[in-house]
């Protein structure tokens, strides 16, 4: 018998608030965590904006010691992961930290240690690069850091399906636990990706907005004169449980997760698929997986990246799949404020949609001015929406065609 499972526990690090509550204030109020970068000198960029999480103190969630050995990554993974416990109300020590596990996603890992260990290696030589940087580096290293902190020996893996990694990452807790591998699941998704190098690659495909006098305006999902996404950092974590162990605990319930869908577009590793094809289908194997109709579905948290092709794609994705009920539903882009955060993206969605279940209350699509002829669904625009939320569906898409749609709905005694 495939158990029930039931969402305990959030935790965010995201550019516009750091905390559940901090963070959902930001969003519900439209709040832009958009900036001209300050880590680095961004002046010969042609992109000077992104989404930096400038109040993050590590020392808050871990020692100076352990924090000097880790990448911002794995920082951020461990102080979600910590949130989200702490939210959760999880005492560990009543656990049987064998059926605790960890699910994390990660699309570039620790690879701000690389980049700063090349400087050292052509700046100082081969004997100067650090005798951890082969370990910090690693995209596992989130994962490792997690269990080793918290004394954890349940399932553990890391997932790597670029933006799309972190929603994967709450798909493959979900089945742990409904499958009886695990009582608890830590998902995780987290990233930091704002370093010289890493953010000059981005920069040279030609991907990101070049709204740099207006960087609050330059994330416009949905919208007309978009010109590109905003690449961003963060970190989101959430504790998955067995319905019954939940409830036995007396632990407060966000919601309940239904069911997922998984699929490849197959199309290229530089391009995106156009016609939504793959998307669409990915949608339909969350419904059905979910055993929900269409119309059981009455929010769309939508990937909405702020990209000419991509938003395209969604808009005539979620028209595929839902047919005229589409224009019914309401969808909203966080990215619009958050920017583009890789694979902590669809983790800090999936929050935002229990958020959303809990306060009865849709984030806004922020930017929206001037609506796009082939965007022409309701996207929320520029106001939260006062709105009951039965089940809602989050959409997350990576480089090389890896799609997810992922189902929460509320959660209800049967």
């Amino acid at each position: 018998m495939r158990q029930r499972v039931v969402i305990t526990g959030l935790g965010v690090i995201a550019p516009n608030g750091i905390g559940k509550d901090n963070y959902w204030l930001a969003i519900r109020e439209g709040k832009s965590g958009i900036a001209r970068v300050t880590r680095f000198d961004v002046s010969q960029y042609p992109t000077q904006i992104a989404g930096e999480v400038s109040q993050f103190d590590p020392a808050k969630y871990m020692s100076k010691k352990k924090a000097k050995f880790m990448s911002r990554f794995t920082q951020f993974a461990l102080a979600s992961a910590k949130m989200a416990i702490e939210d959760a109300r999880l005492e560990l020590s009543q656990e049987d930290r064998y059926r605790v596990g960890i699910a994390l996603g990660t699309a570039i890992g620790g690879l701000q240690i690389v980049e700063e260990q090349c400087e050292i290696f052509h700046e100082k030589g081969v004997e100067e690069v650090s005798s951890y940087s082969a370990m910090a580096m690693n995209p596992n290293a989130g994962v490792g850091v997690i269990a080793v902190d918290l004394r954890l020996g349940g399932p553990n893996i890391t997932i790597s399906t670029a933006c799309s990694a972190g929603l994967n990452a709450i798909g493959y807790a979900f089945d742990t636990i409904r499958n009886g591998q695990a009582d608890i699941m830590i998902a995780v998704g987290a990233e930091a990706p704002l370093f010289p190098v890493t953010f000059d690659s981005f920069c040279a495909a030609q991907v990101l907005s070049r709204r740099n006098r207006d960087p609050g305006k330059a994330s416009r999902p949905f919208e007309r004169f978009r010109d590109g996404y905003v690449l961003s950092e963060g970190a989101g974590a959430v504790i998955l449980e067995k319905m019954e162990h939940a409830v036995e605990r007396g632990a407060k319930i966000y919601g309940e997760v239904a069911g997922y869908g998984i699929t490849n577009d197959r199309y290229s590793m530089h391009k995106m698929e156009p016609t939504g094809r793959e998307v669409a289908r990915t949608m339909r194997i969350a419904l059905d997986n979910a055993g929900l109709a269409p119309e059981d579905v009455n929010y769309i948290n939508a990937h909405g990246s702020s990209s000419l092709v991509a938003d395209k794609r969604e808009t005539k994705a979620i028209k595929r799949a839902f047919g005229n009920y589409a224009y019914k539903i309401p969808i909203s882009s966080i990215k619009s404020m958050i920017g583009q955060p890789l694979a902590a993206t669809g983790s800090i969605q999936f929050i935002t949609a229990a958020l959303a279940i809990e306060n009865n209350c849709l984030p806004p699509t922020i930017n929206y001015e001037e609506p796009d002829p082939d965007c022409d669904l309701d996207y929320v625009p520029n106001q939260a929406r006062a709105h009951e939320v039965r089940a809602a569906m989050v959409n997350s898409f990576g480089q090389g065609g890896n799609n997810i749609s992922l189902i929460l709905k509320r959660y209800e005694v049967v």
